[in-house]
């Protein structure tokens, strides 16, 4: 039945008009799948990576910084739905501070970083097919973003989910689109191929590419970055950040002992067993920010060589057709990551970064604290840390994780962090204007919805007033 599902996906996707070099990295991984390639990688395989190149050791001229940021282009991921916070559209809609969302805020970076440094400094979202209209409507006020012969984004390719007894392509007369899927941001290189976005960008003389997740503020553009990856040669470098207990579920670089290359693990890539190790964050004490550096020379000349099909690691991703329902039928989404692709270039590297490159907003605990005075927003679209260290939230996810049941428990916007440790909520409640936290506080789930008094301050030390008016 294998064969068969395979062809069955490979005709899908020709009449969907999907790019042929698409469909064949596509049929490289589906032979994987077939094969029962796990994708694991086991501790005993690899060594931590425990002394990398540190930024903050690094000595990078000013004109070094300014050429490299030149011939640089800025990637932002934004394919993804929030659906895990019950979103239907881009994530980088979502409103963050002062009115405004993801987009607005990386506008606001890229626009300040090209007058300071009188560049142009492309800016290019990869969008998936559900994204793209309404992120370049977002973007429609921004007459003067675009760069002349560059479009602002390119779209992701998709590929069809697969049954999970069979292998075979998932039809769902429902709601025919969820039929589909992105196959993992691993698809960065091969959409960048498929869109004619690579050639456009080496015919107009850029060099380097800097990626991340339009979702992690933190990842604004960098000059001493591009400085120090110019002036390295390396084809490929990767972000990393020291690692605390609350990042123990991040992915982390290893080096593989075979040949000594870096490699990008994951948890869907560790085997169960040993996710202590995965977990340790003093055996790995790096984790991957997902901001990454490639030579845009160097990625198309790897591609010409391997026939568009990088061969990055297998992740195989388990699903309900229907996301919304766990009761839809089990399909199988074939995917890669693009911090993968750090194993595939000889010489590739990685630099640590302070804690201030990596703000992603992945859960509304996230959110909150972006909202907050924890952090202040700066002119040029750079978020600083007003508190330290950043106060841990977790919201009770009954009430708290869909984006429109927080909204409404915290209609006059987020309580003031700055000066608080750890808020755990538990239970139903609202927040109304000018709630203080200070320290650590935690309230309990009384059974009933209840109400934080406009003006209240919150601290260790509060007590069964909570929840009543003054």
């Amino acid at each position: 039945m294998s064969e068969i599902g395979l062809k069955l996906a490979q005709e899908k996707m020709a009449a969907a008009g999907i790019h042929p070099l698409a469909i064949d990295v596509f049929t490289y991984y589906n032979r994987q799948l077939e094969e029962g390639v796990s994708g694991f990688i086991p501790e005993d395989s690899i060594e931590p990576l425990l002394d990398p190149s540190m930024l903050s050791d690094t000595a990078v001229s000013e004109e070094d910084a300014a050429a490299a940021l030149e011939k640089t282009v800025i990637i932002k991921l934004n394919g993804g739905l929030g659906t895990s916070m019950g979103m239907d559209k881009a994530k980088s809609l979502l409103l963050v501070r002062k009115g405004k969302s993801f987009l607005d805020i990386i506008v606001d970076q890229v626009r300040h970083t090209r007058a300071a440094y009188r560049i142009q400094l492309p800016l290019l979202f990869m969008n998936s097919f559900r994204t793209h209209e309404e992120t370049l409507a977002a973007l429609a006020p921004y007459g003067d973003l675009a760069v002349a012969g560059l479009d602002l984004d390119f779209i992701q390719n998709q590929e069809p989910k697969l049954k999970a007894d069979d292998l075979t392509p998932i039809s769902w007369p429902a709601d025919p689109s969820l039929e589909w899927c992105p196959p993992g941001h691993g698809d960065l290189y091969t959409a960048l191929t498929t869109s004619g976005m690579l050639d456009r960008l080496l015919s107009l003389g850029y060099r380097y590419a800097s990626v991340s997740n339009s979702d992690n503020l933190g990842a604004a553009p960098d000059a001493t970055i591009a400085g120090w990856f110019a002036t390295t040669g390396a084809p490929y470098a990767a972000e990393i950040c020291r690692r605390t207990a609350a990042d123990r579920k991040g992915g982390h670089l290893a080096i593989r002992k075979s040949d000594r290359r870096l490699i990008l693990r994951d948890t869907a890539q560790t085997p169960k067993e040993e996710m202590h190790y995965f977990t340790d964050e003093f055996r790995h004490p790096f984790f991957h920010t997902n901001n990454l550096w490639f030579d845009l020379e160097a990625l198309d000349r790897t591609l010409r060589e391997r026939k568009s099909v990088l061969g990055l690691p297998l992740i195989k991703n388990e699903k309900t057709v229907d996301p919304a329902d766990p009761s839809a039928p089990k399909v199988i989404q074939i995917e890669t990551a693009m911090g993968a692709a750090i194993e595939v270039f000889e010489g590739a590297t990685a630099v640590g970064v302070g804690r201030d490159r990596f703000l992603p907003v992945k859960t509304t605990n996230d959110l909150l604290v972006l909202r907050s005075d924890a952090y202040d927003l700066e002119a040029d679209g750079r978020l600083s840390k007003v508190a330290d260290p950043t106060p841990v939230v977790d919201l009770d996810d009954r009430y708290y994780k869909i984006i429109s049941d927080f909204d409404h428990r915290f209609p006059a916007g987020a309580p003031s962090l700055k000066e608080a440790r750890y808020l755990d909520v538990n239970g139903d409640w609202t927040f109304e204007a000018g709630v203080r936290v200070i320290g650590e506080v935690t309230l309990e789930d009384r059974g009933a919805p209840q109400i934080i008094a406009a003006g209240s301050t919150l601290s260790d030390q509060t007590d069964a007033a909570i929840g009543q008016r003054p």
